[in-house]
């Protein structure tokens, strides 16, 4: 390692009322993979926008040095001309554009004449599409793409461009494992490439086994920063157990809850049953994305979806919500014994199922809202006092929630946008669970979120089920699953592969059935 790339010194942002950051501090060597950790709302991804230059020179106290030079930045544009450049957790795609247009947006390929030279985009598309091991054409529309992947077109536009100091602002949260995995090697890959590269994550695990440095912070301050050294055999010292600790200020002795077991008369009822459910794709009929699927879930009971990218887990949730693809869909679905048709979202609900998206900003939130309002979004019915909506219930009923699910805001009358990732998620779930469905089903519910208000979430799923909530949990972290589920369902290719009980379920034995084509 030679000396800093970057260097922030005693940077303080302030929002009306609130100090997001107070005096921090980062050093980053060139050529050096250096980890940010904090809870949410720790300051994190103010002190990057910050960096790059999303929130100006002038609007923050401090100095910021970047190879060796002081530098003021006023827009993305000045920090990405010096080599700065940002991925945000919030995908920043037009979706109507292709994926070889959004990857040159800004930044295009013109020939001598000042024209875009198409044939150069879509080449260079391609080879940074297999650079980050998207398999796509690179004329797709953005459109068509899950957020999984579309988050792989973000990071192939950001090493379009002429990158000595890459930021990453949550990068794996909506990859499987094997993906993850590619884009960790691509990080190392670009490390040895002599690119600098800051990471946010609260995948832990991955922070240790890529990262050389890591800098804690905590309510806006810089707790410490510490050095990953390694044992011979490539293995950190460094323990999630000591990052956790300077990131929560105490110990977090248990990462999941103790299941609660539901002691109803209904135990042992089926709440959801799923029977030969089928999608086709909306434009190639022809196509599979879900193909033939069964499935139940008890009540009171936690069952598992796990699946890489492309398994058809979230096809699967969103058409059975009757989120999308409307008339392509085949098969029956039961509540409770009784055949319900959710074709349409207000089908669903009326039907008692309830489903919690992956991608909570744009399909979970109205994020320009308050939090009293989108609570009550799922349940207007019920809230209604000759005809008009009852504001002052509304306001209760949001005030028991923000009491009881510990979101952090001053008011219930806090806009949606400015919270947390964390605090955003437990808007969701109350706007649900006051809407009182039988079946939830929860796709990536802790996706994005520190260890804390993970542990938080969790225990609100087990309180579901111990009332004898059916919950259906789909996530791409296995260790979540273990630690959550009762039963544990695996698909590959749109199919179900398996079925394992979580006696029996362990990270190998569902990564061999997510693998598999047929069960």
């Amino acid at each position: 390692m030679t000396g800093p790339v970057l260097e922030m010194r005693g940077i303080t942002k302030t929002f009306p009322g609130v100090t997001a950051l107070s005096e921090v501090n980062l050093t980053v060597r060139a050529g050096e993979i250096h980890a940010i950790c904090g809870e949410n709302g720790a300051g994190k991804s103010t002190l990057m926008k910050v960096l790059s230059g999303v929130h100006p020179h002038g609007s923050y106290e401090g100095e910021i040095r970047f190879e060796g030079e002081p530098v003021a930045f006023r827009d993305i544009r000045a920090s990405e001309r010096r080599g700065i450049v940002i991925i945000h957790q919030e995908l920043a795609l037009v979706p109507y554009l292709s994926i070889a247009e959004n990857i040159f947006l800004g930044n295009e390929q013109t020939s001598a004449r000042g024209v875009i030279d198409w044939n150069e985009t879509l080449r260079k598309a391609a080879r940074l599409l297999k650079r980050v091991g998207l398999r796509e054409k690179p004329q797709t529309p953005v459109a068509d793409l899950g957020v999984g992947k579309q988050q792989l077109v973000e990071i192939a536009k950001a090493l379009a461009k002429e990158v000595k100091l890459l930021i990453l602002d949550e990068p794996t949260a909506a990859l499987n494992d094997e993906d993850s995995a590619g884009l960790l090697d691509l990080i190392r890959e670009l490390r040895d490439q002599g690119v600098a590269s800051i990471v946010i994550s609260h995948k832990l695990d991955e922070i240790r086994r890529i990262t050389d440095s890591v800098t804690i912070l905590r309510d806006g301050r810089t707790i410490e920063t510490l050095t990953v050294r390694r044992t011979p055999d490539a293995a950190p010292e460094l323990s999630e157990d000591r990052i956790i600790r300077g990131m929560v200020g105490r110990e977090l002795d248990q990462r999941f809850p103790e299941r609660t077991p539901y002691g109803g008369r209904d135990a042992d009822r089926v709440a959801l049953r799923v029977k030969g459910w089928t999608v086709r794709h909306p434009v190639d009929h022809q196509r599979l994305v879900v193909d033939d699927v069964s499935l139940t879930v008890r009540r009171g009971e936690i069952a598992g979806i796990a699946g890489l990218m492309g398994a058809g887990r979230t096809e699967l949730a969103m058409s059975v919500f009757g989120r999308s693809y409307g008339h392509y869909v085949d098969g029956t679905v039961e509540v409770d014994g009784r055949e319900v048709v959710t074709r349409t979202v207000p089908a669903a609900i009326a039907a008692g199922i309830a489903y919690v998206t992956e991608d909570r900003k744009r399909y979970g939130l109205n994020l320009i809202d308050n939090i009293n309002r989108n609570i009550s979004l799922a349940s207007l019915a019920g809230m209604r006092r000759r005809g008009v909506v009852d504001e002052h219930h509304e306001r209760r009923v949001a005030e028991r929630y923000r009491a009881s699910m510990n979101i952090k805001a001053p008011t219930v009358f806090e806009q949606v946008g400015r919270l947390s990732g964390g605090n955003q998620q437990k808007v969701v779930l109350s706007k649900w669970i006051h809407a009182d469905p039988e079946v939830l089903i929860l796709d990536e519910p802790t996706r994005g979120i520190d260890v804390g208000a993970k542990y938080e979430i969790y225990t609100v799923i087990d309180r579901l089920a111990a009332q004898g909530k059916a919950v259906l949990f789909i996530s791409s972290e296995l260790p979540e699953l273990l630690g959550m589920c009762d039963r544990i369902y695996t698909m590959a290719e749109g199919r179900l592969t398996g079925e394992v009980a979580r006696a029996d379920a362990t990270q190998e034995v569902l990564m061999r059935q997510m693998t598999s084509n047929r069960s």
